[in-house]
Parts: C-alpha cells; structure tokens; sequence
C-alpha cells in the first residue's frame, strides 16, 4: 500500500529527521502494551431472551453485546471490560441456559455451565415480566449449591407498576432481586455497586500472562471455515459453539490460550457473508464487531476452507485484513479432506487470485483432527516479529542507496526523480516515506515493497509506503 503527497521546504525534511532520531531510542508508547492485572469475572446468566445481553450492555455503558428481539443471538461465552469507580472487572455474557435443552440449545447451555464455573460471582438474570419459570427454579437449585456468590437481578422493569410483583422472586432463595431496566437504565447504577461488593478484588484463578500482556490474534473468515472448531482444538476445551449450522458464532469470543509456551488472546468472530453496509439486523452488528475485532488485534488468523474454491469472500475478509494493516496468517482448515487433484487446483487459486498476499504466513491444518496447529504459533511469532519490525535511518538510507544506484527510478516528463532521503515513520505495520524530487511511479514503489520483503524479511506483515514530493518553488 502507498500513498502520495508533497513537502515544501527543508523544514518539513529536517522534522522528520528529527522525529526519527528520537522514535529509534526505542518502542513508542502504543508499542508496548502495558501489563495489565487480571480482573475478576461475572458470569451473566438466564434462560433466552431475558434480555441478558441488553442489560450487560447498559452496565458496559457501550452498545458491545449484539441484541436482537427473537431468542438465541448469544450462544457463546462473551467477555466484555468493564469499570465501574475506578475498579476493572469483566463481564462474561452467556446464550440462553435450559436445563433439557438439546442440539445446538445444549451447547450452548453447556457454555452459559463453564461460564459459571469460571467466574468469581454469578448474576441470575430474570424477566420480571414473566417472572420464575420452571426452567429458573431448575437454574436456582444448581447456584444455590455453588461456592460462587449470587446475584439476582429482575430485568425489564420499566416502571413501578412492575416493582411489587417482583417480591416473589424471593422464592428462589437467592436473596434479594435487584430491579433493573436494561433499556431504560433504571437501579443500573446500584446493581454495579453490588456487583463491586460481591466480586473479589482479584480472580480466583490466575493465568500466568507474559511482560507487556498476550499478543492479540483475530480469528476471522466466511461463516462454517471452522474458527469455533480451531479455538477449541488450541484451547483444549469447548470454548466457542460448534455446529455444522453457518453463522453460529455471533459475537467475538475472547480466549486466553497457552499455545507453544506461550499465552495469546484469541478472538473467535463471527463469519462474514457480506459487505457490513450490506448486513442488516443481527448480521450488521455481528460484522462490526468483527470488523471491530481485527482493528484491536494485532495479528488476523485468516482461516479458509481448503476442501473447497476460493470465494469472494474469502478474497473480501482477507482485503479487509489488509487494510486495516494488520499482521496475516493464512491457515488452510480442512486439509484432511483435501486429495492430490484438489492441492492442484488449489496452487492455481493462489497464484491467481491470492497474488497480492504472497507475504503471507500459510499454514495448512485440520482443526477436527488436530493436524499441523502446533505450526500455528510459529508463523505467529513470524508474522509479529516482521510487524514490530524497525530499520535503523543509516542502515535504510545505504541500503537504498545501492537499491536505486543498480536500478534507478523511470523518467517522468523527462526527468528522473530523485530519492533525497527515507525514513521508516512507524512500526506495526512498517510505514515508510519517501521524500523525493517527483512523483514515482507506482510499479517502481511496488520494487521497492519488494526488495525491503527480499532484505528486510517482512514476512507475514503488509508494508506501507508514502511518497513526499517536494513542491516546486516560485520564482519571486
């Protein structure tokens, strides 16, 4: 990637010269990632549409969680950051909790039961409209025999018409129900006051986090390439929903996982079928936050589906990658169904269609059987390394000294432009200007993309190259 513009004066030279001296004494502040504590977990939970989700994003004070009037749009465990006076903690929402559920209704109670027994506290969501059913007194049985505190919070209260009938909830030997609208904000501001007296300072279980926090990975790609499938087989664990269903992640799904000795936070995203202007209803917020997703990641885990052809959109979400400047690992899911005629087919694909990404770190693996994941976190490491890449000003001039001695830059209008001096303005991703006496062309930038990918070794991460041409000055 490239982009044009000018420069008027020597001024405008010498403050680059001078802000890249200063930025090689080291890494900037938003290159390193300051080490966080772990905060403590509250687990969300209730049976479907109790507008559980609507609630954890009035306590967020941020619209994160997706919400959408039919049941069934959470179905994974969801952690969100949370803050309230002054203390961090975070909040995992979970899909609708059934005790009989079956097929895809099972997993994901089976994720809203590891939710809570992950957490430091549980909040027990009810429809105050409805009040207890059958399916929350099956639910109260089980936390009331957990060493986990309880919240019970009566959702949907809008008015005080609704307040007294409440008082039966007491019934489920919970305690007292807290009386919260999620829509309007109503008894939001005392619920987190209660939360923060029942949360522990720090969480029960401690993962080890290495100096300056896990890298970030993004798991994206079409919807059923097996991104759910791929978390769980690196965690160990069923950490996201798997059905054979299209579309069954909806919101990011965030991970700590310990993969080759060393702890990553992974984010499973929902599938992307069309461009998010075109997405509407629960598919518009889902591609946000997926979108979203990759722009607070540092590396995006592109997964493909290589028992079948490229398809668009798998070309849309790796552009989308791109773009954003992110590092890219290609990881081919499905390699067990993929025979000798079908890697044929595929090599054409690449050299076709994939052309622009041979920077790309590829992996070939089978989520299902396990094959070739432990490649995965090399080609991280890879891909990350060339992303925090950061060439010394001496060691970049002199080497494209020699690169434009042995080739120099076509005439334009008669005359050859110039490369007065460069600069590398950014790491992640590598950015560098050029200032020059005129415009290059864009085939001669893209020769210089490649001989830096050739010397430098920017393997798994996009480059990105400025040109500053400087005005021409008028005669007085």
């Amino acid at each position: 990637m490239s982009t044009e513009g000018t420069w008027s004066d020597d001024a405008e030279l010498a403050a680059a010269l001078a802000l890249d001296a200063a930025d090689e004494g080291g890494l900037t502040g938003d290159e390193a990632a300051d080490a966080v504590p772990p905060a403590p977990v509250l687990a969300v939970v209730g049976r479907p549409n109790v507008g559980k989700s609507t609630l954890v994003n009035r306590l967020l004070g941020r619209r994160e969680a997706v919400v959408q009037d039919i049941s069934g749009v959470t179905r994974d465990r969801v952690a969100y950051d949370a803050q309230w006076n002054g203390r961090r903690f975070t909040l995992v929402d979970t899909g609708g909790w059934e005790p009989d559920a079956e097929g895809l209704r099972a997993s994901i109670a089976a994720q809203a039961e590891l939710a809570m027994a992950t957490a430091d506290a549980i909040m027990l969501v009810v429809d105050a409209q409805v009040g207890a059913t059958a399916t929350e007194e099956a639910v109260a049985r089980v936390l009331r025999r957990s060493d986990r505190p309880v919240l019970l919070v009566a959702t949907k209260v809008d008015d005080d018409r609704l307040t007294s009938d409440t008082a039966a909830l007491w019934s489920l030997g919970l305690g007292e129900p807290r009386v919260v609208s999620g829509l309007h904000g109503r008894g939001s501001g005392d619920l987190l006051d209660a939360i923060l007296q029942v949360l522990p300072e720090t969480p029960r279980d401690l993962i080890g986090v290495q100096a300056g926090g896990p890298r970030r990975v993004a798991l994206v790609g079409k919807p059923n390439v097996g991104k759910s499938s791929l978390l769980n087989r690196v965690t160990g664990e069923e950490r996201s929903v798997v059905d054979s269903v299209a579309g069954t992640t909806v919101d990011p799904v965030d991970s700590l996982v310990e993969l080759d000795g060393q702890i990553w936070r992974f984010v499973d995203t929902a599938g992307l079928r069309k461009r998010v202007r075109q997405a509407s209803g629960m598919e518009y917020y889902a591609s946000l936050r997926t979108k979203s997703a990759i722009e607070a990641a540092e590396v995006a885990v592109v997964l493909v589906d290589a028992s079948e052809p490229l398809a668009e959109q798998d070309q849309r979400v790796i552009t989308m990658v791109e773009e954003s400047g992110r590092a890219l690992v290609l990881v081919f899911n499905k390699w067990d169904l993929v025979d000798e005629e079908r890697r044929l087919a595929m090599r054409r694909e690449l050299e076709r269609d994939l052309v622009r990404v041979t920077w790309a770190e590829r992996v070939n693996v089978s989520a299902l059987t396990g094959r070739a994941v432990a490649k995965l976190a090399p080609a991280l490491r890879t891909a990350l390394e060339s992303w925090d890449r950061r060439i010394p000003t001496g060691l970049l001039n002199g080497w494209l000294s020699d690169v434009i001695s042995a080739t120099p830059p076509p005439v334009r209008g008669g005359k050859q432009p110039k490369v007065l001096f460069a600069t590398q303005a950014q790491a992640r991703p590598p950015t560098f200007v050029l200032f020059t006496t005129g415009f290059l062309e864009p085939a001669y930038r893209r020769f210089i993309e490649r001989r830096l990918r050739e010397d430098f070794d920017f393997t798994g991460s996009p480059i990105r190259i400025s040109v500053r041409v400087r005005e021409r000055r008028r005669r007085q």
